[in-house]
């Protein structure tokens, strides 16, 4: 049975990790801070102190990191796991970063004889904690083969999108979109609700209709019900758009509509949403409106 080495026990990689273990593999695991380990422990994981030591002798290090700077760190910080890297070994970051970043990494990974692949995910905590998230992968084809037992343990459905980098991209136009339809769905019921229309009729008609989207379907009624828990943050969202937006502005792709999102998720950040859903951006809306968007619920 393949070694694994998991390191950054969030919101996500928590649950990928206990989904390995309960797949049948060996997995060590580490995260900056280490309480997160304990769960996992009583899982059957073994922890270890520093990134290095989740790395050495690992058939596979799959790596679930919030940012440019943190898996910068990871791998070429004191005890970073590049110097432990046995040939023939991979690494599998689902990380959202940039896309030069991952091409970085990827080139120093390859130079200690060893294979990269940039794996992002999109489903967000639920998907994380049922096994059906989809990875969109950039790297070696034969390589994601060799190793689609992982991949299948994790989620539902893997698409290769190309070479190395091409996985972060994607992850980054598909972010841009999730982003924009949620401000578009703000809006919308912004408009409706100040307007006097039931938030509950006019949420139907979205789901019923043109406007329909993947987004109104997840956060539509939690928006109505105030309920903001977190399954994938606000600050997260803003991070990755901008990611976005640099690399549109590096390729030369004019993007208005991410660029109002990226304003609209930085002012629910500026106010204090940042640890809160995504979906929260929508409180900027209720602040404008003065009301809460179930307070016109159809009796």
């Amino acid at each position: 049975m393949k070694q694994i080495g998991f390191i950054g026990l969030g919101t996500m990689g928590a649950p990928m990790a206990s989904n390995l273990l309960r797949g049948g593999f060996q997995v060590t695991v580490y995260n900056r801070t280490a309480a997160k380990c304990k769960p996992l422990e009583a899982e059957g994981a073994q922890t270890a102190l520093t990134p290095r030591a989740a790395a050495e002798g690992k058939d596979v290090i799959i790596t679930m990191i919030s940012n440019d700077d943190s898996v910068r760190e990871v791998f070429y910080g004191q005890d970073g796991i590049l110097d432990a890297l046995k040939p023939g070994s991979l690494i599998i970051d689902s990380s959202t970063i940039s896309p030069g970043l991952v091409h970085e990494i990827a080139t120093a990974v390859e130079a200690r004889g060893g294979h990269f692949l940039d794996a992002p995910v999109t489903g967000s905590k639920p998907a994380a904690i049922e096994g059906t998230l989809v990875f969109m992968v950039g790297g070696s084809a034969e390589v994601i083969e060799q190793h689609r037992d992982i991949f299948d343990t994790l989620g539902k459905k893997l698409i290769h999108m190309g070479e190395n980098g091409s996985g972060a991209v994607a992850k980054l136009a598909h972010n841009a979109m999730v982003g924009i339809h949620n401000v578009a769905l703000a809006e919308g019921f912004a408009i409706a609700v100040k307007s006097g229309v039931p938030a509950d009729k006019f949420l139907e008609l979205v789901q019923l209709g043109s406007a329909g989207s993947k987004q109104a379907e997840l956060k539509g009624r939690k928006i109505i019900e105030n309920d903001f828990s977190n399954q994938f943050s606000l600050a997260l969202m803003l991070k990755d758009l901008k990611l976005a937006s640099a690399h549109s502005d590096f390729t030369g792709v004019p993007s208005p509509m991410l660029g109002l999102a990226k304003s609209m998720f930085q002012a629910g950040f500026t106010q204090g949403y940042g640890d809160e859903d995504l979906s929260a951006v929508v409180k900027c809306y209720e602040e404008w409106i003065g009301q809460k968007m179930g307070s016109t619920v159809s009796e």
